[in-house]
């Protein structure tokens, strides 16, 4: 879906597009950041 909103923005130049592609972006970084928070803490949780 990013991949495809970027190519839009490419093609348009629309800044609501460019808009849209920044939060959907955001969206993912959180998304990953979140991951490795959960992934990290697993084993400490499992040691107490």
């Amino acid at each position: 879906m990013i991949d495809l909103t970027w190519k839009l923005f490419s093609q348009t130049g629309n800044i609501e597009t460019y808009l849209l592609y920044k939060e959907l972006e955001n969206e993912q970084s959180y998304g990953e950041f979140q991951q490795r928070e959960n992934e990290e803490e697993s084993p400490l949780e499992s040691n107490i």
